[in-house]
């Protein structure tokens, strides 16, 4: 078999693959320059980013924090502007209560005091001479040496008699006023003793049964369309207790139904002039009067004669 031998110079593809390994050499310290500057690129971007965030978070906080303090700002200003409209309303309050005050008070002090002074003088003419001796009488009396005429200490007999005469003149005229007052006081008081003796019963006084005729008053009416009547029965209350005016309207009651009522040809002259008098007093217009003058004459009345319950 036969051989052949050949020889391949490698030289041209070792110098390629150098040349290939110089440029991986470069391609790597190029790789390890980017990756440094990426590196710091990046860095520089976190950096950025970060700085940005906290301060759009800051900004963001701190808008939100003056947002709510303006607004507990404008809160405490429109409650402040309100305690002190309240407060302006409480001392207008109180101005007006004070002036209130004063004026019920001033106008009652018055009243009062009116009142006082009228009592003063009912009470003093209760007993006008007792009140008279012993506020003025005795007044005087207790004070004569002041109403008393003087004398000095040195003067000729003739004058002295004179002024003594003069003196005893007017001790007597008080004397006669003070024993004028006394018989007026004892006789009042006996005329006062006489009326109360008169007007009081006494302990063995007796009594006797008697019957009394007392007016009665029955009025029928008809209180709505359908001709529905209703009684009222009035008496005089001056001198009847409770208890006899219901004795008197339940004796009077049963008795209504069976009494004979009889029409009146005019209406009585007394009533007439009563209802004449009633209707010019009124404070009402006149045609109201007229009307009421005008229904009281067309109106019919009925009466019971010699009518006893």
């Amino acid at each position: 078999m036969a051989t052949f031998n050949y020889t391949v110079d490698t030289q041209p593809m070792a110098n390629q693959i150098g040349s290939v390994s110089n440029h991986l050499k470069g391609t790597t310290t190029a790789v390890v320059a980017m990756q440094t500057a990426v590196v710091l690129a990046e860095e520089k971007a976190a950096d950025h980013v970060c700085k940005n965030v906290n301060k759009g978070f800051f900004s963001l906080i701190r808008s939100q924090i003056s947002q709510k303090a303006a607004k507990a700002q404008s809160e405490i200003d429109s409650l402040l502007m309100k305690l002190n409209q309240q407060r302006k309303q409480l001392l207008a309050i109180k101005g007006r209560l004070e002036r209130d005050y004063n004026m019920i008070s001033s106008r009652y002090l018055k009243l009062f005091n009116g009142l006082n002074m009228n009592l003063k003088h009912r009470v003093y003419e209760l007993d006008k001479p007792a009140m008279n001796f012993a506020v003025r009488e005795v007044e005087k009396v207790s004070n004569r040496t002041k109403y008393l005429t003087a004398t000095v200490p040195v003067t000729q007999l003739e004058s002295l008699a004179v002024s003594q005469k003069i003196v005893a003149s007017n001790v007597k005229y008080r004397g006669m006023k003070v024993i004028g007052s006394m018989t007026k006081f004892l006789s009042d008081m006996y005329a006062q003793k006489k009326l109360t003796d008169r007007i009081l019963l006494s302990a063995d006084s007796t009594f006797e049964n008697t019957t009394i005729s007392l007016p009665v008053v029955i009025c029928e009416y008809n209180f709505d369309r359908f001709n529905n009547q209703n009684t009222d029965i009035t008496i005089q209350t001056t001198e009847l207790n409770k208890q006899t005016q219901t004795a008197i309207k339940n004796a009077v009651i049963p008795v209504v139904d069976i009494m004979q009522w009889r029409k009146e040809a005019e209406i009585n002259r007394e009533v007439k002039s009563e209802f004449n008098k009633i209707l010019s007093t009124t404070n009402t217009s006149q045609r109201v009067k007229d009307m009421a003058n005008k229904l009281f004459l067309a109106n019919n009345y009925q009466t019971v004669k010699n009518q006893q319950v």
